[in-house]
C-alpha cells in the first residue's frame, strides 16, 4: 500500500431514485451506490478563506484511482464520518497523464446537505 493509498477513506455514491406516489405524484429518496476509495482535502488557501467568509462554502479537493469517474454534480458520503459532498468539477479534466505511475484523478468538491427527497 502506497502512502496515498493508505490516506484514503471508504466513500459511497449516493443516487437520487424518483418513483410513483401511486396518486398522480412523485417521491424521491437518496439510495447508496457504488462504493470507492478517495482522499479529501479540505482548500486552506488565502483564497478560499475568503470565499468562505463571503458566504461561498467550503470547497474540497477529491482524489480517486484514475478512471473510477466521478461526474459533476454527483453526490457521495465519507463514510468514516457521514459527511455529505457534490462534485463541482469534471475528473476526465483532471487525470494523471497515462505515462505517469501515480494513477490518480481529482474533482472539487463542496460541502452539502441532502435535499428533502
Amino acid at each position: 500500500m502506497n502512502l496515498l493509498e493508505s490516506m484514503m477513506d471508504n466513500c459511497t455514491i449516493l443516487d437520487r431514485v424518483t418513483s410513483s406516489d401511486g396518486v398522480l405524484g412523485l417521491v424521491s429518496a437518496w439510495q447508496d451506490g457504488a462504493t470507492f476509495k478517495a482522499t479529501i482535502i479540505k482548500d486552506n488557501t488565502t483564497e478560499a478563506h475568503i470565499a468562505e467568509q463571503q458566504g461561498i462554502k467550503q470547497i474540497y479537493t477529491v482524489v480517486t484511482q484514475k478512471g473510477f469517474g466521478l461526474w459533476y454534480h454527483a453526490v457521495f458520503r465519507r463514510d468514516s464520518d457521514g459527511q455529505i459532498f457534490r462534485v463541482t468539477s469534471e475528473q476526465r479534466d483532471s487525470e494523471a497523464p497515462e505515462a505517469s505511475t501515480i494513477k490518480i484523478g481529482k474533482v472539487t468538491a463542496e460541502r452539502w446537505v441532502l435535499p428533502d427527497a
